[in-house]
């Protein structure tokens, strides 16, 4: 297998023209698709429990019946009992983004494409983001692979005969690029994985976050408010447990993370964790097929921090689109579509095919 550097553009509409209108016009107003989740809980080792919301060809309808939003069922004492399916039906599991959900846009769009081509799809919930909080002091880090290999090996073992595919989105795709190097050759089982929009280098990320007006006054607000509101909530649950003043005056991702997600996750502050944590390291590592898709002008993400073939082993494909955003790759004319992006992930799931 060879090594690509994909430059192929990513037909962003005119009408968006820099990656801070893309970003934000998919995540804000490019249509949603419905789609009816069945939820399944699992309980951690530690006591803990996540979420996993599956759409399954044969057991659950891709869209509800009337307008009204399609709240996930949730299976939380009966097992989730899939029907036989082929030996060759191919599986999606998906790990969504920071503060994300099964209801993000990205996860909408992904899990409607693929039920449409009778994928099983599953949208794994990282702790505390299914909408009910977690039972622990801790929360959900950008790379927790113990709990990337506890999803994997429930939804194997539910249902065991699928052709497993992974995609990770910005977080999601960090942790999940970051442990399939870890993992190496044992992840022979799984197809393929694919991360977009990933911040590989976290640190670098934090840094672009903390610079300039969107980065400073527009994301960085965005996701503090819904981080602070979930530590609040803990510190509810569990008094004196965490620092909450100092974590509650956090204007920035990285004193957020050196106040709480990387002393409450075993890191001596936000430079141990993104620096262990980062996925960039671990790209040499990998030895399943692996897309690695990132804009350049995302602004998230510097492109001067985006890997080059040096940095991969021959099984990853780097596709840098020039345009796109964060997550942001909708196409065509208003408002536009996500179809891109989900299209661009079976192109290369099923390049082998």
């Amino acid at each position: 297998m060879n090594t690509q550097l994909d430059l192929s553009a990513c037909p962003s509409p005119k009408w968006l023209p820099d990656g801070q209108s893309q970003t934000i016009f998919a995540a804000r107003f490019v249509p949603r698709p419905k789609i009816v989740y069945a939820r399944e809980r699992i309980t951690t080792t530690d006591n803990d429990f996540i979420d996993i919301d599956w759409n399954i060809p044969g057991l659950h309808p891709l869209a509800p019946d009337n307008d009204r939003p399609a709240a996930p069922t949730v299976f939380q004492q009966e097992p989730l009992t899939p029907p036989p399916l082929p030996g060759t039906q191919p599986a999606l599991i998906l790990f969504h983004g920071l503060e994300g959900s099964s209801q993000s846009h990205y996860a909408r769009a992904i899990c409607h494409y693929f039920r449409q081509k009778n994928w099983v799809v599953a949208v794994a919930h990282f702790r505390g983001c299914s909408g009910e909080p977690n039972k622990l002091p801790r929360s959900y880090f950008s790379g927790d692979s113990a709990d990337i290999d506890t999803i994997f090996h429930h939804v194997r073992q539910r249902l065991p005969n699928a052709r497993w595919h992974a995609c990770g989105i910005s977080m999601g795709g960090n942790a999940l690029l970051k442990y399939t190097g870890e993992q190496q050759e044992s992840l022979g089982w799984l197809q393929a994985v694919a991360g977009i929009s990933v911040p590989l280098d976290l640190l670098a990320t934090g840094q672009q976050l903390e610079t300039g007006f969107f980065g400073r006054f527009v994301y960085t607000p965005h996701f503090l408010q819904t981080m602070k509101k979930k530590i609040r909530e803990k510190d509810r649950q569990f008094p004196n447990a965490i620092n909450i003043h100092k974590i509650l005056q956090a204007k920035t991702l990285f004193d957020f993370d050196d106040a709480y997600t990387g002393p409450v996750h075993g890191f001596k502050g936000a430079l141990d964790y993104w620096t262990r944590c980062s996925s960039k390291p671990f790209l040499k590592d990998i030895r399943i097929p692996a897309l690695v898709l990132n804009a350049r002008n995302d602004p998230f993400i510097p492109e001067t921090s985006l890997p080059g073939i040096k940095d991969v082993s021959t099984y990853v494909t780097l596709h840098q689109p020039k345009t796109g955003g964060h997550a942001g790759f909708s196409t065509g004319p208003f408002p536009s579509s996500f179809e891109w992006l989900p299209h661009r992930l079976e192109k290369f799931f099923c390049q082998g095919c």
